[in-house]
């Protein structure tokens, strides 16, 4: 069941968030730098294994700390040569990262999740494009989906069920 809210992801009380990067990223912009700044060892064990796995657009990266679960979908392209730069998302890579993130999630083990407008930001994608695809993915999970809509700094969302 999805739920389209307002407010701060950073607040969610779901039991874990899911958000777009690319293979190749620094975490140095969006809500990746937020993420970075409230957990910095996550964007470390990020580059470690980025640097010894070679990720590739589409896939998903899972990182659990200290109270949190985060799940990283490259819906970015991203070469991995130095000095390069995060490319934008395409609606297929977003689509594999979905498939692949209905799949972990239908194990069972995570009782909620929360996610922005997912690639719409840094990742450059139209909403309209991806919210359907989120629905088709998402929607039939027996957990809440909160889609964070509209960013509201310092702002706890009203997420039911949670």
């Amino acid at each position: 069941m999805i739920h389209e809210i307002s407010g701060d992801i950073l607040l969610s009380k779901a039991h874990a968030i899911a958000h777009g990067i690319a293979p190749n990223d620094h975490f140095d912009q969006g809500l990746a730098l937020a993420l970075r700044e409230k957990w910095p060892m996550m964007a470390k064990d990020f580059r470690h294994y980025a640097n010894q796995c070679h990720p590739k657009p589409g896939e998903v990266w899972t990182w659990g700390g200290f109270n949190a679960r985060i799940f990283c979908l490259m819906t970015q392209d991203g070469e991995h040569s130095h000095g390069k730069k995060p490319d934008k998302a395409t609606t297929a890579n977003v689509n594999h990262c979905l498939r692949r993130l209905q799949h972990e999630l239908e194990k069972g083990e995570i009782k909620s999740i929360a996610l922005p407008r997912l690639a719409t930001g840094v990742g450059g994608l139209d909403w309209a494009e991806v919210l359907p695809l989120i629905q088709s993915h998402l929607g039939s999970l027996k957990i809440p989906v909160f889609v964070y809509t509209h960013y509201q700094p310092g702002v706890q969302a009203a997420e039911p069920g949670v």
